[in-house]
């Protein structure tokens, strides 16, 4: 038997895997009884996939559909697939999931694959490969990005994201050690940890509604290699944990989750901005991400790794080059305090302040669900078929509300609240 054969399941906390997958069903999506749910998964991570489907079951799901997928056969395809299949996607797929979403199902995604998969693949067909992805899931992504549905994404220590974690240590201990890390990081390792997600909320409500009282006409982030004003959407609203879906559901729809986040205006970000940490993205690490906004798009971009995958990235489309989203993060997050860079933007965007390539949410508008497309492109909403959040908060990043009068608040200061 290989090292990448053996069974590392033993190394997971049994009852700390049970508390995250009952976070993810009462607190992640808070799944109503009768309801379906569509659940995709990474093969490596059967062990919490099928705790989670245990649990959903429980709280009176209607039908769970599990999608798997695994880093082998995807990357079977980049070696030996047609160059011509890389300009396809499976979109009857896509189209029955939002089908779903459209008669009423819940969607969770348990993420464990290897953050590095296709690093070595040529950067042309995997860029060909994410866009036929990005545009023919765009029925389903719609209903996510428009908050139609409850949803949620939680993560399982596969071995190959261990290795790049904490690769000065044995498989062994560096699956337990990225175990308890996701444990503490979504707060599956105390013993009320619904107790502990219902405190956490509360105190994301109160950031939310301490800037939706500035009313802010934009932000500015200062620090090195950093001067960048982001302009915020008409009628923009600060949302964070917990939060309303179209359907009437309250969900959390990251686990972990420590931002607060809105929509910026697509037509006013001004000034250069560097990644304070590695983007991964679709099994390709960018790092160093610098780049330089006139007028909301991004005319100046480099990286000293991934460079090409950025630039196809942003060649995606229009929208590719603005921003739907900037969140802000304090330093001091549990996340950050644990000095784990995890290769992975669910967790490494919840230790610092962070923007979002392309599609913005509706959600965060003010009666953002009664809003048409074109009423939130007037109001200066992006539309795109990606959205890929990177980091750009640190200790040494002061991030300053802007007034329509011009006049400043301090909003942070060396990365913590001021």
């Amino acid at each position: 038997m290989t090292t990448h054969q053996r069974d590392f399941s033993a190394l997971v906390d049994p009852v700390k895997l049970d508390r995250l997958a009952e976070i993810a069903i009462k607190v992640g999506l808070q799944l109503q009884p009768g309801q379906d749910l569509v659940l995709t998964s990474s093969i490596a991570a059967l062990p919490l996939t099928r705790k989670i489907v245990e649990h959903a079951y429980r709280a009176g799901a209607g039908l769970v559909t599990p999608i798997f997928t695994d880093d082998e056969i995807t990357l079977a395809r980049f070696r030996h697939g047609q160059d011509a299949g890389f300009d396809r996607a499976a979109g009857w797929l896509y189209e029955g999931m939002a089908k779903a979403y459209s008669e009423g199902a819940a969607r969770l995604a348990v993420r464990g694959e290897d953050p590095s998969l296709l690093s070595g693949q040529d950067p042309a067909r995997v860029a060909r490969a994410n866009k036929a992805v990005s545009i023919a899931s765009k029925p389903a992504m719609e209903k996510i990005t428009g908050f139609d549905i409850n949803w949620t994404i939680v993560a399982y220590p596969e071995l190959a994201w261990a290795r790049q974690v904490f690769p000065n240590e044995s498989d062994d201990v560096a699956v337990a050690k990225l175990a308890d890390a996701i444990f503490a990081a979504s707060r599956a390792d105390g013993d009320d940890p619904i107790g502990a997600w219902k405190a956490h909320n509360a105190a994301l409500r109160e950031r939310t509604q301490w800037l939706n009282g500035h009313g802010f006409h934009a932000l500015r982030f200062t620090g090195p290699g950093t001067d960048l004003t982001v302009g915020l959407a008409d009628g923009h609203e600060w949302m964070g944990g917990a939060s309303v879906a179209r359907n009437g559901v309250t969900c959390n729809p990251n686990i972990p989750t420590e931002e607060v986040f809105t929509t910026p205006h697509a037509r006013r970000v001004s000034g250069h901005v560097r990644s304070t940490k590695p983007l991964s993205y679709q099994g390709t690490l960018i790092d160093d991400i610098s780049v330089r906004f006139e007028e909301g798009r991004i005319v100046e971009a480099s990286a000293s790794k991934g460079r090409d995958v950025l630039e196809k990235v942003l060649d995606t489309d229009e929208g590719a080059r603005r921003l739907g989203e900037v969140a802000l993060v304090p330093n001091s997050s549990p996340i950050s305090r644990s000095g784990i860079l995890f290769y992975n933007t669910l967790f490494d965007e919840n230790a610092s302040c962070h923007i979002a390539l392309g599609q913005c949410y509706a959600k965060c508008f003010v009666d953002g669900a009664n809003l048409t497309e074109e009423e939130i492109t007037a109001r200066g909403g992006n539309k795109s078929f990606i959205h890929i959040d990177w980091m750009i908060g640190s200790g040494e990043v002061d991030v300053d509300g802007i007034r329509k009068d011009g006049s400043t608040v301090p909003v942070m200061r060396k990365g913590e609240w001021a």
